[in-house]
């Protein structure tokens, strides 16, 4: 017979393993070409077959945007591969999904969005206990000189640590 405390400790390491966050898939053309100014965190509308693949990792979100139609946030050209055992009609791979954020969070992402220069992105998708959830973070496209200083300053924090390290 277990005690009161023993029965404690192992349902919160249950609850503890279930809260990790473990990422599917990380947009990095995205973190390289915009500017983030905010981030959020979106629930994705899937269906059965689609989330067994996202489980497996047969994701991509490079290229992919997300755009308001209808007053619902949708995810664009967000790559999920079908899963193998699917059945006969497998959902479309390339299919706008919808985003599930609140009203206020959605009312604040439009009129962002209707400023100049401003876009929504995906940065990574995964899973938050059973749910699959996609960061989106509100974007400003960085200028061409802007991304060669970036890889300017990481070349030289590169040869800085190398130097320290006297692994050179």
């Amino acid at each position: 017979m277990k005690s009161k405390t023993e029965r404690k400790t192992k349902k919160a390491a249950q609850a503890k393993k279930g809260s990790e966050n473990k990422v599917v898939a990380v947009n990095k053309k995205a973190i390289f070409d915009y500017f983030f100014i905010e981030s959020f965190e979106a629930g994705i509308t899937l269906e059965g077959s689609e989330v067994k693949a996202v489980k497996a990792g047969d994701v991509s979100l490079r290229d992919s945007f997300c755009h308001f139609e209808n007053g619902n946030l949708e995810l664009k050209n967000c790559r999920i591969s079908p899963y193998a055992n699917s059945g006969v009609f497998p959902p479309d791979p390339e299919r706008s999904r919808r985003l599930l954020l609140h009203k206020t969070q959605l009312d604040r992402l439009a009129t962002k969005t209707a400023e100049k220069g401003f876009t929504i992105v995906p940065v990574k998708m995964y899973f938050k206990g059973r749910f699959v959830k996609v960061e989106i973070a509100l974007a400003k496209g960085k200028k061409n000189y802007e991304k060669k200083n970036v890889i300017k300053e990481r070349d030289i924090s590169r040869t800085a640590e190398r130097e320290l390290h006297g692994a050179y």
